[in-house]
C-alpha cells in the first residue's frame, strides 16, 4: 500500500510540476527543488515568469509570510531579469519555504496580476517528514570520579607548562627592549630635542608653508594631502601662538573661539574659507578647482603673516629697513 501511495505521489508531482499558466501574452511556471522537506529544513520554489517587455506585474502576497497554514515563506529572493530577444523578458523569483508540521500539503496556485489579468502558479504538493529522534541518546554512562593528586603546575595550560623555557626567554627580551626604550632612546631622543632649538611659531609655520608648496600634491591629484598637511599647519600655529588646543577641535570650534580673539578677528573669514574647503574635501570627497588651491594656500600664508606677534613683525621691519 506504501509503494502505490508514493508512486501515486510521484506521477502527481510530476503533472502539477509540468504545469504552466498563462493570460494572454503572460505565461507563469513554478516548480519545488525538492517536493519532500525535512521538518524544520529549506527548500526553494522557482517562479518563472515570461512576458512582454515593458509589461507591468505584482504578487498581491507579496507581503505575507505563510503560503498556508502549515507552510510559511522564510525568504524571498530579488527577482532576477533575462531579456529573450523579440519583445519578451523572462523573470526568475525564487520563494524560501519551510515547515515545522509533518504532513503533506497542498501549495495553492499564487496570484500574479499583470494589467487587468491574473495568471496563477500551478499547484504544488510538498511532503513534510518528521525529524526522527533517538531516544536512547539521552542516556550516559558516566565514570566514577578517580582522584588525581594534585599538583603544582595543574592550573598553567600545557601549551605553557610544555614551552615554559621559550616564554622565559621571551620575556627577558620583551624587559630588556623596554629597558632600551625608555632609559637609552627615548632619553637619547629627549635630549637631542632639547639641544635643538624650535622655531618660533611664524617661522616654523611659514616653513611648513614653504615646503608644503614645494611637494606639488594638488598638482598631482593629491588634493585630501594638500588641504590635510594645510590644516594641520595652521591647527599647530594656532595652538603654538594663541594657546588653543586646535589639533583637538572641529573646524567649527575653532572659528568659534577665534571670534573671541581681538588679534585673528579680522582674518577669522579667511581660516573659515580654508577649513570649510577642506573638510569637503576630506570627507565629501570633493575635488577643487585649481584656483581654490591657490586661493587656500594664499589665505594661509595671509592668516600666519596678519597674526604674528607683534615682537616678530617689529624685527622683521627693523632688518628690513637696515638692509
Amino acid at each position: 500500500m506504501k509503494i502505490i501511495n508514493k508512486i501515486i505521489f510521484a506521477l502527481t508531482l510530476l503533472a502539477v510540476c509540468s504545469q504552466a499558466a498563462w493570460a494572454g501574452n503572460t505565461t507563469i511556471t513554478a516548480r519545488l527543488d525538492s517536493a519532500t522537506l525535512l521538518m524544520g529544513k529549506t527548500t526553494a520554489m522557482h517562479i518563472e515568469i515570461v512576458q512582454d517587455k515593458g509589461t507591468v506585474g505584482f504578487f498581491p502576497w507579496e507581503n505575507s509570510d505563510t503560503i498556508s497554514s502549515m507552510v510559511e515563506i522564510a525568504a524571498k529572493n530579488v527577482a532576477d531579469t533575462t531579456d529573450l530577444g523579440n519583445g519578451r523578458i523572462q523573470i526568475n523569483r525564487d520563494i524560501i519555504l519551510q515547515s515545522f508540521d509533518s504532513g503533506m500539503y497542498v501549495i495553492t496556485p499564487l496570484p500574479y496580476v499583470v494589467n487587468k489579468d491574473t495568471v496563477r502558479t500551478p499547484k504544488l504538493a510538498l511532503k513534510v517528514v518528521p525529524v526522527m529522534v533517538d531516544s536512547l541518546q539521552s542516556i550516559h554512562d558516566y565514570k566514577p570520579v578517580i582522584d588525581v593528586p594534585f599538583e603544582v603546575f595543574d592550573w598553567v595550560p600545557d601549551f605553557i607548562a610544555d614551552y615554559w623555557w621559550i616564554y622565559l626567554i621571551l620575556m627577558i627580551l620583551a624587559s630588556a627592549g623596554l629597558y632600551y626604550y625608555f632609559f637609552w632612546y627615548k632619553k637619547g631622543r629627549k635630549l637631542g630635542m632639547s639641544r635643538r632649538k624650535r622655531l618660533p611659531p611664524y617661522e616654523e609655520a611659514m616653513v611648513n608653508l614653504k615646503n608644503l608648496k614645494n611637494e606639488n600634491l594638488w598638482q598631482n591629484g593629491r588634493e585630501k594631502e594638500y588641504f590635510t598637511g594645510l590644516t594641520d599647519i595652521l591647527r599647530v600655529y594656532i595652538d603654538r601662538r594663541f594657546k588653543i588646543n586646535a589639533m583637538e577641535m572641529t573646524s567649527s570650534q575653532i572659528i568659534d573661539t577665534l571670534k573671541k580673539n581681538k588679534e585673528t578677528l579680522a582674518v577669522k573669514e579667511q581660516l573659515s574659507m580654508i577649513l570649510e574647503v577642506a573638510d569637503m574635501v576630506k570627507f565629501a570627497n570633493v575635488r577643487p578647482l585649481a584656483d581654490d588651491n591657490e586661493l587656500a594656500y594664499k589665505h594661509a600664508m595671509d592668516f600666519v603673516e596678519l597674526t604674528k606677534p607683534v615682537e616678530e613683525a617689529a624685527e622683521k621691519q627693523g632688518e628690513e629697513g637696515q638692509e
